[in-house]
């Protein structure tokens, strides 16, 4: 498979009080390899944000299309692009959205009932995400019990505990300190190289950047570089 994800010259309108139109992204087109961290980098205001809920089903552009194992995701009804997202896809986002009444092991369980599978698998599905995500001593603990690091652990945890294709990760390390932000990037390598994912994720944060196998940059809603990175080059490949 050459590419997870292919986007073809994708563009985003929106419309803002007076009328006028914002070109938010301009005829975008991107391949995402499998298999390897890829970053969107960009200011705020760049596209960065909408493009990766584009590429992640969340929002339809307004003209182009996305091809997700050679399937075109931007036609296709909302109960299919429910699914997708359900099943295929995994999310993580700057504010972890964790349920503060429940424990972190609980958080990830409850997250795995949209996917129905037996009460067994599901626990075990939770405990083993905790413990490869380095949880396993943390797990009856709730989220107001944990640092902001820890906290987004589970939120990774929950992401991969449905063995998803591919997570869309939108600015993950923007509340955390460098040290915390810098375990963040080195868990998703290795999820990256033992679980087989593909991570795309957005930052600003140039040295989140050195740890990405890909980076795509944007600006003004157009893509204006694609640096490869080399493995040993800025990662700890």
């Amino acid at each position: 498979m050459k590419h997870i994800i292919e986007a073809r010259n994708i563009c985003m309108d929106f419309e803002i009080g007076d009328g006028s139109t914002v070109h938010a992204l301009k005829g975008i087109n991107l391949q995402i390899p499998p298999n390897r961290l890829s970053v969107l980098r960009g200011r705020s205001g760049s596209g960065k944000t909408t493009l990766i809920n584009i590429l992640g089903a969340l929002d339809r552009p307004t003209s182009g299309e996305v091809l997700f194992l050679d399937r075109d995701i931007t036609k296709l009804p909302d109960p299919e692009r429910d699914r997708l997202r359900r099943v295929e896809m995994a999310f993580v986002f700057q504010s972890v959205a964790l349920i503060s009444t429940m424990t972190a092991f609980e958080n990830v369980e409850f997250a795995l009932r949209l996917t129905r599978l037996p009460y067994k698998e599901r626990v075990e599905r939770a405990r083993q995400s905790l413990i490869q995500v380095g949880l396993e001593k943390r797990m009856n603990h709730r989220p107001g019990e944990m640092s902001g690091g820890e906290q987004q652990r589970v939120a990774i945890a929950r992401a991969i505990s449905h063995s998803p294709k591919i997570i869309f990760a939108d600015e993950p390390t923007a509340e955390l300190d460098s040290p915390t932000a810098m375990a963040v990037m080195k868990l998703f390598r290795d999820l990256v190289r033992q679980n087989d994912l593909t991570i795309v994720m957005t930052t600003h944060d140039t040295t989140m950047m050195e740890q990405a196998d890909i980076v795509y940059t944007l600006e003004d809603g157009v893509i204006s570089d694609v640096k490869e990175n080399v493995p040993g080059e800025g990662t700890d490949a």
